[in-house]
């Protein structure tokens, strides 16, 4: 059986590209995740002009922190939904009307149901997040 010795100057230099490869791995991973969560908010967002699709949007913030954002004021909404249908009750109980100006008309309504893109998104990543982490051994 052939020995293989390292000095430990030698031992270090491998030890320190190690580290680097591995750190280098996260980063990979932090921004394979980001785009995950931003790809699949995009793909579940309802489209009606595609504002609310088009304002999730990506960007890292240094090597191992990413942003996932979603721009349009009204997500909130459609994620929990409105009116008698809003999620936990804590919508309005009662009809209301509006005047709607892609219609052209006076519109009444009780709400609109959850259409949930956000949460889903975001629980894949942290799927997807976890899964490679215990793959990279951490």
């Amino acid at each position: 059986m052939a020995r293989i010795t390292f000095s430990g100057r030698q031992l270090l230099k491998l030890a320190k590209k190690f580290e680097k490869d591995l750190l280098n791995e996260i980063s990979d991973v932090v921004q394979e995740t980001a785009r995950l969560i931003q790809t699949e908010a995009k793909a579940l967002a309802p489209v009606d002009d595609g504002s609310l699709r088009d304002s999730i949007e990506m960007k890292m913030i240094g090597k191992y922190n990413a942003e996932v954002t979603v721009g349009a004021g009204y997500a909130i909404w459609v994620e929990f939904g409105t009116g008698i249908y809003a999620e936990n009750g804590k919508g309005r109980k009662t009809s209301w009307t509006y005047f709607s100006t892609k219609l052209g008309r006076y519109v009444t309504t009780d709400g609109m149901k959850a259409q949930p893109f956000w949460g889903p998104a975001v629980d894949n990543g942290r799927d997807y997040f976890m899964k490679e982490m215990r793959r990279l051994g951490l």
